[in-house]
């Protein structure tokens, strides 16, 4: 049967990258005095029937449990993983067909490869290949404290109980259960291959050759360190940029995996990540706007340079003369789009992408300023006039508003406060009016209307009797 010697060749592949895994936590010093991940491989092995057809110098099970009992003790050393089995197709004989023949035989234990090689001695092959149903199963081999978790398969066959592998992979890996699985296929036909690659990453072996040959490689993948340079670029496709926040998501699940914070290091370099190459990333650079760039693939065992363009420049906020207000913001968008992209204090400076931006200032009247060009590494000033201040006194409490002379229409910018007899306001210069009437005048003929005029830094008194 086809069915199982790819199945286990995934598996050993899975496992190798595991180990890559695990032994990434030595790449650096720094890494080695903080407190390493706990990572956690599930071996999922096939152990039915056909598991005993001849492949190379013996059983494809023999050569399976050999290799998979070398990879153990390999990882006796290991520190900060624990290790588990679950085996499918051996505890019912076919025919006829159990799909439900799946179990979990070690539990996830530190150091327990032992267990592990002990208990590979003891199954016999004997049924069919409930894939689908064993990766389902699966989910609650997991503990629930957060750790790396990875499924390794290892198999000689397809489905073969009507399930769908590749959507029971797809939900643990949405879940956050598992980081995208490994599939080790032995002597696969070249049919079948394409059944796997959504399952996980997967690997073919042809021969017994291959199969050790590609585990090697895996192997010492795993023992080398993998590295990532994000080259945060400005206009000039220089990697300038720097001291931004940087989210790295999983691709497929969405799920966070790093946040850092970019830095140049000593030499005025951007400094080196260590990132797990498992599964491919969408990484965001929290600039204003963010920048994300997606589908991005982690070469095991390799320095890896990501660029990505965040050119960017400075907005600074100014009020000229005295300042009476308390705190006056800024709306900040994106040139004629609706969406507010920043609200910025005025006497402060911002960094933003490059770019055209409209302002809409928070003061009395609303100032509109648009078309502010952000230019690469230069700061661009908006500064506005210094206002007054207007305090209104009436004889009683009533109704009122301050409305604004604009070329012949007057346009409303303040409500006074229906129960207050005297208030202050701080305007922005200009030709002003009030319209006023008393609460207890129930007709329109006793309207009040008084004009008067701010000018920077001044303060008038406006009486209403």
């Amino acid at each position: 049967m086809l069915k199982k010697s790819s199945y286990l060749f995934f598996n050993k592949i899975c496992f190798a990258v595991v180990i890559f895994t695990l032994l990434s936590g030595t790449i650096s010093a720094q890494q080695k005095k903080e407190k390493q991940q706990l990572t956690r491989i599930l071996f999922l092995f096939d152990a039915s029937q056909s598991m005993y057809a001849r492949w190379e110098t013996n059983t494809k099970y023999e050569i399976a449990k050999k290799l998979l009992s070398e990879m153990v003790d390999s990882l006796q050393p290991v520190d900060n993983l624990e290790l588990a089995l679950r085996v499918y197709g051996h505890t019912k004989h076919f025919p006829p067909q159990d799909c439900d023949d799946t179990r979990l035989e070690v539990p996830f234990g530190k150091q327990n490869g032992a267990r592990i090689k002990q208990r590979l001695e003891e199954i016999n092959p004997s049924g069919t290949t409930p894939i689908a149903i064993s990766l389902e199963k699966c989910s609650g081999d997991f503990p629930k404290d957060p750790a790396r978790n990875i499924i390794i398969l290892i198999t000689d066959g397809i489905e073969e109980c009507n399930g769908d592998p590749c959507a029971a992979s797809a939900l643990l890996q949405k879940k956050g259960v598992i980081l995208k699985p490994f599939v080790i296929g032995l002597g696969l036909n070249k049919d079948f291959l394409k059944s796997f690659e959504c399952v996980g990453n997967y690997f073919d072996a042809a021969n017994e050759t291959s199969f050790r040959n590609a585990l090697n490689v895996v192997i010492t993948q795993a023992l080398n360190n993998t590295t990532v340079q994000i080259n945060l670029l400005d206009a000039y496709g220089k990697p300038t940029e720097t001291n931004l926040p940087m989210t790295f998501y999983d691709q497929f699940s969405g799920a966070i995996r790093y946040n850092f914070m970019h830095t140049l290091n000593a030499k005025g370099v951007p400094d080196t990540l260590q990132i797990d190459p498992l599964g491919k990333y969408k990484i965001c650079v929290h600039t204003l706007p963010s920048v994300t760039k997606d589908s991005i693939s982690i070469t095991p065992g390799k320095h890896n340079i990501i660029g990505i363009d965040t050119p960017q420049g400075d907005l600074l906020l100014k009020i000229e003369g005295s300042n009476e207000y308390k705190k006056l913001q800024a709306i900040l968008r994106k040139h004629k789009e609706s969406t507010t992209l920043n609200v910025q204090d005025f006497n402060t400076s911002e960094r933003y992408l490059t770019g055209t931006y409209d302002l809409e200032v928070l003061t009395l009247p609303r100032m509109f300023v648009d078309n502010v060009d952000i230019s690469q590494s230069k700061t661009t000033t908006v500064q506005i006039p210094s206002p007054g201040i207007v305090t209104i006194q009436t004889n009683a409490p009533g109704f009122g508003s301050i409305l604004i002379e604009d070329h012949n229409e007057l346009k409303w910018v303040y409500s006074l406060q229906e129960n207050s007899i005297k208030e202050s306001i701080v305007l922005q210069p200009g030709n002003y009016r009030v319209i006023f009437r008393p609460r207890n005048s129930l007709s329109t003929l006793y309207t009040i209307e008084k004009s008067f005029k701010i000018t920077s830094g001044s303060s008038i008194s406006v009486s209403i009797n």
